[in-house]
């Protein structure tokens, strides 16, 4: 398998995804010059805790992002992300207009993220744990109402 040591900077392009076994997966969109027409957009993922729960509860679209990892040659790609994350640093968060889609709303010890690109809503526990992903906002709280029952209720 053919991996190099990478320094890539871009831009999230997305709400990143919670993955299976504590991964987070999102693409950053990088451009080695000032035309659109030369953004690369890289999908990454990373299992570093740390990340994982940064990605999925402070990073936005839309922030600019510099991640150090292994990139994986495409003609050894196994399914999984050609960019595995080892470091990630937010050099800057995304511009007001960029979020403005975008609405984070409190559901008690839930939180969810409204998107106006989309009407799946991610929902996570306030300290990061994923919980799912509703369909549409209806279904917010038939997601909170299972989450409660198999986890004991609404202690946290």
């Amino acid at each position: 398998m053919s991996t190099q040591p990478v320094t890539i900077e871009g831009f999230l392009q997305a709400v990143p995804v919670h993955g299976a076994r504590g991964a987070a997966a999102f693409d950053l969109v990088s451009s080695p010059t000032d035309d659109i027409a030369d953004d690369l957009v890289i999908p990454c993922t990373t299992t570093t805790p740390r990340i994982v729960t940064a990605l999925l509860t402070e990073i936005q679209p839309g922030d600019h992002l510099r991640v150090f990892g292994t990139l994986i040659e495409a003609d050894v790609l196994d399914g999984s992300a050609p960019l595995t994350v080892d470091i990630l640093e937010v050099l800057a968060p995304a511009p007001a207009r960029a979020l403005r889609e975008m609405v984070a709303d409190r559901y008690g010890d839930y939180i969810v993220i409204f998107d106006a690109d989309t009407d799946t809503v991610p929902v996570f526990i306030k300290d990061g744990t994923w919980v799912g992903l509703a369909d549409n906002p209806d279904t917010i709280a038939t997601l909170i109402d299972i989450h409660q029952r198999v986890h004991g209720g609404d202690d946290l």
